[in-house]
């Protein structure tokens, strides 16, 4: 009787159960009808927030591309130039990337254009190139493909056409970060904040002001776009057409970045790291992963095929991780059953995998040609200590303000605008968070499927520990060299936008320090609003004015010797001419004028260094036959000494060109910790504008102005052994 008497009751509190579950949507639905929130208001109430969020997007990317313009007129005082005038403004290697694209417009037809530049004999002397595999030209004949199909030839300058497109992409990065923290934070508040502090601080955030037509100002913009799609892509119950969405833009944006960028898979492979630590502790669906790994094998694949089969793909990092990363994935599925085993495969996982990637790497290397570039690793030796070296072109580089460690200004920049503070602030919860929850999954406790906001467990959140492990490896290597800032700092921003405008954030935070006076939910959910608003009325109040002194300034740039110098090429240098000088003059010689350098200022071919430092020589303490050996072997024809490079007088007395190439040569003399220069014959640069015996029997001064002295090279020697 007693076990029949238990089994009606457990029979009636089955039928209650079930009856108060089929009344807790009737009783939800008069409860949403009493406050006036039918599924009809939610779904308009949703509508809205995307469709404002959305116009706060474009809108902030339409006004930082028309800031970018204004500022960049009001600088160059751009349309009231020359054309001329306007070509000097671009600068070293930007003015070789313009000059293709001038090329690339005046060829009869596209396909002779393309043809031209991939067998290229008209640019460095006594070398025919293929420009578009060297040079990543991609974006140049994606431009110029725009401007002729689309009838702007009537409409607007060639120019204005091809800096509209960069600063358009700039504008494109910029909604791409807001679109990357609105989805994180659930709020466009978090987005607006994002484009403040990424604007506020764009000295640090993008080098647009200093080069336009660089790679990365071309590349950049692309995987902002790949991070803003697999954030949403990692996020958990998203809805099919929302993950599908996202994992097509992530598929394009891959293999964009990977063709306008040479160096672009080395960030994709610091990607992929973040995305295997991710998957290794279990904290993301390993299939969204994996899908994420093929992409990257797919887009290096394409990329080698249609960049001349380029072998530095294919002997890439990110190659040997991938390949690494799924043979590898048989055992992870293994590893993810509790078992002993499971644990301690779980521990050698990560060992395993980089033995392997390594390996791989090794073999390829070994079996498959590549010209991939030995001076880099070179670089990377001398600069972390472990070997030293007298050689020009490593000690140039390590001079170079883009390879030295951040200076003290780069953190004090970033603390004024209150952006520093606020990022450490964020990453420290996150990655405590994150720490707990690792720990959580090695003792065999399963993630939640849906986090809720009491829960306060942000770092169980996919996308929030991806970024966070992201921002910690491109963080390491902007401490290494200032020039990976431009890659950090706008994820900077967004990380510190999106923390400070979380609930689930500010909720984490009182989880652990159990609040009880005042309600935790309430107080995150006041945080989030408050905390970013006061940030914006501050950030307003110190910052816009500045920001429209530099709109309202009018700035003068004008290099009256410089125009004079190409000026007098034009006109009277033969078309056959081929000029010798520093690399960077060479870039603008070359855009300005159409004629033949005999060097350019690009650092991924060795020939081209070797070129670069033989032509230095003419700053060096070396004979007049010397030097004139170097530029005739070079079939060199016109000499140009700048003055500015001769009587250099540098903050770092080491880093000066004219004390590198002494280094190099052997004319440093150290005695009791002081350097001398010793050498038989005086620098060559002071020397031969002395024009005295023998530099005038090699060399005859043609033109000269107070910054450039032109030297035509004598045709006709005879040397004494």
């Amino acid at each position: 009787k007693m076990s029949s008497g238990a089994a009606d009751l457990r029979e009636r509190k089955k039928q209650n159960s079930t009856e108060s579950d089929k009344m807790v949507p009737e009783e939800r639905n008069k409860e949403n009808s009493k406050l006036g929130r039918s599924p009809k208001y939610m779904l308009i109430q949703r509508f809205a927030k995307l469709f404002f969020g959305c116009l706060a997007a474009v809108t902030s990317g339409m006004m930082y591309a028309v800031y970018l313009s204004t500022y960049h007129e009001r600088k160059f005082w751009f349309s009231s130039r020359q054309e001329l005038e306007r070509e000097i403004t671009f600068q070293g290697d930007s003015a070789i990337y313009y000059s293709f694209y001038k090329e690339l417009l005046k060829a009869p037809s596209f396909e002779r254009g393309v043809y031209e530049l991939t067998h290229n004999n008209k640019t460095v002397s006594l070398k025919t190139i293929n420009a578009v595999q060297q040079m990543t030209l991609y974006p140049e004949l994606i431009a110029s493909v725009l401007y002729q199909a689309s009838g702007s030839e009537e409409v607007i300058e060639p120019v204005y056409f091809y800096i509209g497109i960069v600063f358009g992409l700039q504008g494109i990065y910029v909604t791409a970060l807001f679109v990357t923290s609105w989805v994180m934070s659930g709020t466009w508040l978090a987005g607006m904040l994002t484009v403040a502090w990424f604007i506020i601080n764009r000295t640090d955030t993008t080098r647009i002001d200093y080069s336009i037509p660089s790679r990365e100002n071309w590349a950049l913009p692309y995987f902002a776009c790949q991070v803003a799609a697999l954030t949403g892509y990692l996020k958990k119950n998203l809805n099919c057409s929302a993950e599908k969405f996202c994992y097509l833009l992530v598929n394009a944006s891959t293999y964009t970045f990977m063709m306008m960028w040479e160096y672009s898979h080395y960030l994709l492979f610091v990607q992929a790291i973040s995305l295997f630590l991710l998957d290794s502790f279990a904290l993301a669906q390993t299939e969204k992963v994996h899908e994420v790994y093929r992409i990257y094998l797919f887009s290096l694949i394409g990329g080698y095929l249609l960049q001349f089969e380029n072998s530095a793909l294919l002997v890439s990092p990110l190659l040997s991780l991938v390949v690494a990363l799924m043979f590898s994935k048989s055992l992870q599925m293994n590893m993810k059953k509790s078992t002993f085993v499971s644990r301690l495969l779980k521990i050698m996982y990560i060992y395993l995998v980089l033995t392997v990637a390594v390996t791989l790497n090794f073999l390829l290397k070994m079996f498959i040609p590549h010209k991939e570039n030995e001076h880099l690793l070179k670089f990377i030796e001398v600069k972390l200590g472990l070997n030293t070296t007298k050689n020009f072109t490593m000690n140039w580089l390590l001079c170079q303000e883009s390879l030295q460690a951040p200076s003290q200004d780069f953190f004090l920049r970033l603390t004024q605008s209150s952006l520093l503070p606020f990022y450490i602030l964020v990453l420290i919860i996150c990655l405590f968070s994150v720490t707990q929850v690792i720990f959580r999954r090695i003792c065999g406790e399963p993630l939640k499927e849906t986090v809720k906001l009491e829960d306060g467990r942000i770092g169980e959140r996919p996308e929030i520990v991806y970024h966070v492990i992201h921002t910690i490896l491109l963080g390491c290597l902007a401490m290494c060299l200032e020039g990976m800032k431009y890659l950090w700092t706008p994820y900077v921003c967004m990380l510190a936008a999106f923390g400070v405008c979380s609930p689930e954030l500010w909720m984490t935070l009182f989880k652990w320090l159990r609040l009880k006076a005042v309600h935790p939910i309430l107080l995150a959910l006041i945080l989030s609003m408050a905390v970013p608003t006061i940030i914006g009325f501050s950030l307003w109040k110190e910052f816009f004015p500045r920001i429209m002194t530099e709109l309202t300034e009018l700035q003068e740039f004008y290099d009256p010797d410089t125009v004079e110098l190409m000026t007098w090429i034009k006109r009277q240098a033969p078309v056959a001419a081929v000029f010798a000088g520093s690399p960077q003059l060479m870039g603008v010689i070359k855009l300005c004028t159409g004629w033949m350098v005999s060097s350019l200022p690009l650092y991924n071919d060795d020939d081209l260094l070797k070129r670069n430092e033989n032509i230095y020589q003419i700053y060096s303490k070396r004979s007049a036959e010397d030097i004139y050996k170097i530029l005739t072997s070079y079939k060199a024809n016109f000499l140009v000494i700048e003055d500015s490079i001769c009587n250099e007088v540098g903050p770092v007395r080491g880093c000066r060109v004219k004390d590198l190439l002494d280094i190099a040569n052997g004319h440093v003399v150290c005695e009791e910790g002081d350097n001398y220069a010793y050498s038989k014959y005086g620098r060559f640069c002071h020397e031969i504008k002395m024009n005295y015996s023998p530099y005038v029997n090699y060399f005859t001064r043609v033109y000269w102005n107070r910054s450039y002295f032109v030297y035509r090279i004598n045709t006709v020697i005879s040397f004494q052994s």
